[in-house]
């Protein structure tokens, strides 16, 4: 799978070459409620009508639990732009959600790390 930053969404000169927004087709709210931290997972269902080369990408990010933070930050995309591809794919039964596991210690200092470095990125 070739990984956004290697196909035409990209230009190391330029920057991006098509905006955050069109991704989505404009929308800015996802239809699923989905926070940073929420994991998402393929359900190896296809979809079944035609989606956009990002939902694809988003697939193939999401065949292990994989926090909606990690995507976003895969696609180089804004997190409202990714909450809204990874309702598009729950919709449509490709993708399931749940909450995160909050059973494992996690490093409060780590995860501020990953916040700061996503909100430098994004």
């Amino acid at each position: 799978m070739a990984l956004p930053q290697d196909g035409p969404w990209l230009d190391e000169a330029a920057g991006r070459l098509v905006r955050p927004y069109t991704v989505s087709g404009g929308r800015t709210r996802p239809t699923t409620a989905l926070d940073l931290m929420s994991l998402v997972m393929s359900t190896g269902t296809r979809p079944l009508g035609h989606l956009g080369p990002e939902h694809s990408d988003v697939l193939g990010l999401c065949e292990v639990p994989t926090s909606v933070a990690e995507v976003a930050g895969q696609l180089r995309l804004p997190a409202v732009v990714t909450k809204v591809l990874l309702s598009d794919l729950v919709d449509c039964g490709a993708l399931t959600t749940r909450a995160p596991d909050y059973f494992h210690p996690t490093d409060r200092s780590l995860l501020e790390a990953v916040l700061d470095g996503l909100r430098r990125r994004l």
